[in-house]
Order: structure tokens, then C-alpha cells, then sequence
């Protein structure tokens, strides 16, 4: 085993590097005192942690890089884990983005934006939110007591009358001079109390105006404003949660399971929990480097940082990580390990959801395998469908053809692993050809890189499959790999031929004639169905970005000044024609290289062209 002089690495902050025998980074890791930090690696009785051998037996070198503090250590540490993403580092992988509320008070009119990255641009973020459909029905909810505008404001001013929101009473049309900026900043001010979870003081405030109004008579204002008042209500009584003291929080939960550990947060703002979320780390070090690993990954991303953060087990680096995140958000932010009281019970909640959340994930992959073994079985596949790759094409009259690669492991999406093709060799809408580039070219880098597939559907009938079969033997495949090509279903009429009835799916396999299919509402079936519209909808948004920026290249071509540089600047800021078509002259002027006369020389050669 790789044994350093430890003599020669200083006493001074900084970062190691361990690296295998051929150069590549195995981990990274931080340090106050390098020398001291690396010697409870090396240490001949060691350091009691029974992990540490297992990458011990892989290190045989070690470099150093010495910084000023131990806060550029940090930061150096986080820099060089993204780029080199070491095999024993965390590196977080969730399938789930969650989202956010913006509102931008600098605006003349805010407006509520559901987003899904969190920037320090001095907004207001509320969240994060788990499901968007459900924020977005909130949001909905919200507008009925608080209409604020829904579109930009240059877009709306450009119509002739309010929108169809001012009609059912869901935007108060400032675009329009409906209401005043003061009333409308009010209407913000109520917005900003519900998601920040005071309904209460929403609620008071209503009934002082209601009160009002009805002293001056104002009846259909007193009334509009107790519809708000019921509508607050309603909305509260259905989203009843727990109180868990004040302010905002993040709570963090461990559970491990022999080389797996469940990380858990719980969101908790203005003292109520709105959600959760959970991450499944492989880890063969100590808990306490997986911690401080897990806080400096996840709050390097464009998140929210609340208040607290209340942490299973004290840290060393739990001062230093305050320090970060503090100058990360703007306002002070402390790391807690609570003894007693309410946020000890909060941190006992966070571990009953880790170890809860572990129970769960490991029941759905024992019926995630127990699908697979099902599908291998039916479908007469050569080995175990751990990795299952679906292709399909797409293209428009034969022009634009692409091709796309979905991948699931283990039966869920890896989105990592999807792949989009252009198609180089074909003219026209030749389909077969299509596949069969996409084919050659997959497989011949998978032979390349020892990386093939267990499972190969193609979306459609015989056809389709034949031509994956003759790409694998000729590249000497055959029988390596299961093939399955998978059909709509077909619309027939019954014995008697009058009453139509519709087939279930159908999945054609090589030298077999008649189809494979599976009873009605089989979750093996649905995989599959999934999988197949996985890769349509893959390709069609591949080909419909494709053919949406052609057009606005075509379109930016025709107007003098737009040469390649602004062509290419317009294409990043906008991504269409229909949205650079909507922007106004102040979005316009946003784009570098536009200045106010010629983003109003765009915007009007743009009208004359399209009008």
C-alpha cells in the first residue's frame, strides 16, 4: 500500500488530492492542517474508522495544493469536485427539480414566477415546492384573491384591450391603467404574506379594509374583499400543517445501510413544513465527510438557504460551512445540532423520514426487479434488463431528421444517459436509414467503450426490427443483446363486426411471427409504453428546437445589421421567433451587442416582416 512521507506536506490549509495509479483523482478532501489531516489516513493504528483501508488499498499518490485560509480551501474544494467529480466524493443525482416562487418587488408591476433555479439577483424566492403542478394550482388559487398580472408587460400593452385573465377577474390589467401602482403593490404585499404562511395577518388586514368600505358605503368593494377573506380561508383550512416554532429551516436526516445512506431534508418555513426531499449516496468514509460533502454540493446549486440549518451530528467544518453560506445568502445563517426542545424533535423527524424514505426506496426496487425479471421471462431476453435503451426518429416532410436515445436503469429514467442524434447520411424521409445510422453509430461506440445495453426497444413493428437486427449481425451482436420492437395499438372490430374494439400493445421479437402482449394494465407493459414515449417525446422536442431556431435564423437573416454575432446572441436570449416575435424594445435591448436604436430597428423590421 502507498505509504507518503508525511514530512514533506506542510502544516497550512489547503486541499489533497488521492490519486490512483494512473493519474485519476479518487478524492478530494479539505484540510486546516494538511499535514495532520493526512497523517489520520496514514496513522499505523489508525483512525478507527473501518472504511478508510478500502481506499486506502487504491491510493498510490497524493498532491496538495496550500491556500491562504480554510475558507479558500472550501471554495477550492468545491471547484475542483465539480470538475474532476472524483469516484469517492458525493455527487448528488435526484430526479426530481424542485421549484420556486419569484417576485421581483423592483418591478414597476411584480409579477409570480414559478422557476426552477434560485439566483442572487435581490428577488424574492419562496420555496422550494416539490410539485409543480401543485404550486401552480396554489398559484391559481392566489390569483383569485390577488389578481396580478400573468404576462409581460410590454406584451400586454401592445393589445388593444386587457386579457382574458381581466375578464374572469384573475389580473387587475395594469397594463391597461385598471388600478393604481400603490393598489397594485398591495395586492403584492398580500401575495408575499400568504407565501410566506401569515394568513392570519392577510386575513386582519382584509377585515380593517372591509370595515372601511362599508363605512363609506363602498358595498361591492366590502364585498370583494369579504370573497378574499372566505377564499383565504378555504384555502387554509385544506392546507393544515404542523407548527414547528419559527423562521426557516433545513433539516437534515442520515440513515445508512451498510454502503448506502439515505439523506434527507425537511423544508421548514415560517415555522410549517412544506416538503421533502431525499437522496440515496453509495459511501465507504466516515459520516461526518459525507455531511460536510453533502451541505457544500447541494448549497453550491441555485437553492434556497434558510435561516438554520439543523444537522444530525456536529461538524468540524460546521463554523466554516456557516461562514460560506452566510456570505452565499447575505444574512447570517448558523448550523445547529439542537439537544433539546422543538428542534431536536424537528432533527429526530428528519432521521424517522431518512430511515422511512430508505424502507420505501428499497421496496420499489424489489418491485422495480421483480418487473424486470418479468420482462426478461416474456420477452425471452438473453440476460437481466438492467439497462434498457429505446430509439426513435423524427423529422417533418423529411427535413430535420434527428434521431433519440432514452435509456432507463433499473427501470427509472437515467437522464444522464440520453442521447440526441443528427442525422448525417440520409436525405429525405427514409425512416429505415434513419435507424439504421443511429443504430450503427450507438452501437459501435458501445463495442468501443464497453458500454452496451442488456435491452434494445425500438418504437415500431417488424420493420423497425429488422433493421436492428441486421445492424447487430453485422457487428457481430447477435444473441448478445434482447431486441424488442414494440406497436401501436390497432383498432378491429369484434366477431360479430359491429362493435370496435381496440388491441392491446404489441411487442414483436426476432424469428418469432405472432406478437408478444400482456394483460390488460400490466406494469410490465406500461415500462415499456413509458419508455417508448420517453424517447418519441426526446425526439419531437429535439426536432422542434431544431426547427424553431431554422426559422429564426431564416427570419434574422433577412434584416440588415443582424450579421452571425447578434444572429447567435438572439438565439441564446430568446430560443424562438415566436418569443423574440412578443419581446419588446427594452427586452430586446437586454441582449448584448443591442443598444436602444437597434433594438427598435429589430422590433419594427420584425413587425413589417411578420405583419
Amino acid at each position: 500500500m502507498f505509504t507518503p512521507d508525511l514530512k514533506n506536506y506542510p502544516q497550512a490549509p489547503g486541499i489533497y488530492q488521492m490519486l490512483a495509479g494512473d493519474g485519476t483523482i479518487l478524492y478530494i478532501g479539505k484540510a486546516r492542517r494538511l499535514r495532520s489531516r493526512l497523517r489520520s489516513y496514514f496513522s499505523a493504528k489508525g483512525d478507527g474508522r473501518q472504511q478508510i483501508p478500502l481506499l486506502m488499498k487504491k491510493v498510490q499518490g497524493i498532491e496538495v495544493i496550500v491556500t491562504d485560509t480554510e475558507k479558500e480551501a472550501l471554495l477550492l474544494e468545491n471547484t475542483l469536485i465539480k470538475q474532476h467529480r472524483p469516484r469517492y466524493n458525493i455527487e448528488l443525482r435526484d430526479d426530481k427539480t424542485y421549484v420556486s416562487v419569484r417576485i421581483d418587488l423592483r418591478e414597476e408591476f411584480p409579477v409570480m414566477q414559478v422557476v426552477r433555479q434560485v439566483k442572487n439577483d435581490g428577488a424574492h424566492y419562496f420555496g422550494p415546492y416539490s410539485s409543480a403542478a401543485a404550486i401552480r394550482e396554489t398559484l391559481r388559487q392566489i390569483y383569485r384573491i390577488f389578481p396580478l398580472r400573468h404576462a409581460p408587460i410590454e406584451r400586454c400593452r401592445q393589445r388593444q384591450r386587457p386579457c382574458l385573465f381581466y375578464q374572469i377577474g384573475q389580473c387587475s390589467a395594469p397594463c391597461h391603467g385598471k388600478i393604481s401602482r400603490s393598489d397594485y403593490r398591495r395586492l403584492v404585499d398580500g401575495v408575499i404574506q400568504l407565501l410566506e404562511g401569515r394568513e392570519s395577518e392577510v386575513i386582519a388586514s382584509l377585515r380593517q379594509r372591509m370595515a372601511a368600505a362599508a363605512e363609506t358605503m363602498d358595498y361591492e368593494q366590502a364585498a370583494l374583499l369579504r370573497d378574499q377573506i372566505r377564499l383565504i380561508q378555504q384555502s387554509v383550512e385544506k392546507q393544515k400543517v404542523t407548527e414547528h416554532g419559527g423562521g426557516d429551516q433545513d433539516v437534515i436526516g442520515l440513515h445508512q445501510d451498510g454502503g448506502e445512506v439515505e439523506v434527507t431534508l425537511l423544508f421548514v418555513r415560517n415555522g410549517k413544513l412544506i416538503g421533502r426531499r431525499s437522496f440515496l449516496l453509495e459511501w465507504v468514509l466516515d459520516l461526518p465527510e459525507l455531511l460536510h460533502g453533502f451541505l457544500l454540493d447541494f448549497y453550491a446549486r441555485e437553492v434556497i438557504v434558510p435561516d438554520q440549518l439543523i444537522l444530525p451530528f456536529p461538524l468540524e467544518s460546521s463554523a466554516l460551512l456557516a461562514e460560506w453560506l452566510s456570505e452565499k445568502r447575505g444574512k447570517r445563517v448558523r448550523l445547529l445540532t439542537p439537544e433539546r426542545g422543538e428542534k431536536r424533535r424537528l432533527r429526530e423527524l428528519a432521521q424517522r423520514n431518512a430511515e422511512e424514505s430508505y424502507r420505501q426506496r428499497g421496496q420499489r426496487k424489489q418491485a422495480r426487479k421483480n418487473l424486470l425479471v418479468e420482462l426478461q421471462e416474456r420477452l425471452r431476453l438473453p440476460r437481466f434488463p438492467q439497462r434498457i435503451e429505446c430509439f426513435d426518429i423524427s423529422n417533418v416532410h423529411g427535413e430535420l431528421a434527428v434521431g433519440s436515445m432514452v435509456v432507463f436503469i433499473d427501470g427509472e429514467p437515467a437522464k444522464q444517459e440520453y442521447r440526441r442524434y443528427h442525422i448525417k447520411t440520409v436525405v429525405g424521409a427514409d425512416d429505415y436509414a434513419s435507424l439504421n445510422e443511429v443504430l450503427q453509430r450507438r452501437l459501435e461506440r458501445g463495442v468501443a467503450e464497453g458500454c452496451l445495453p442488456d435491452m434494445i426497444l425500438i418504437d415500431g413493428g417488424k420493420g423497425q426490427l429488422g433493421v436492428l437486427v441486421d445492424v447487430m449481425t453485422g457487428m457481430g451482436l447477435s444473441g448478445q443483446i434482447g431486441v424488442v420492437g414494440i406497436a401501436k395499438s390497432r383498432v378491429v372490430s369484434n366477431v360479430q363486426g359491429k362493435v370496435v374494439e381496440r388491441s392491446e400493445e404489441r411487442f414483436f421479437l426476432p424469428g418469432r411471427k405472432n406478437p408478444v402482449t400482456f394483460r390488460h394494465g400490466s406494469a410490465a407493459a406500461f415500462l415499456l409504453e413509458r419508455l417508448r414515449d420517453e424517447a418519441h417525446r426526446f425526439a419531437i422536442s429535439f426536432h422542434r428546437t431544431l426547427r424553431s431556431k431554422q426559422g429564426l435564423r431564416s427570419s434574422l437573416d433577412q434584416i440588415p445589421g443582424i450579421g452571425p454575432v447578434r444572429r447567435t446572441a438572439l438565439l441564446k436570449y430568446f430560443g424562438s421567433l415566436k418569443r423574440l416575435r412578443a419581446a419588446g424594445v427594452d427586452e430586446v435591448q437586454q441582449v448584448p451587442g443591442f443598444s436602444a436604436a437597434r433594438a427598435q430597428q429589430l422590433v419594427a423590421a420584425l413587425k413589417n416582416h411578420y405583419n
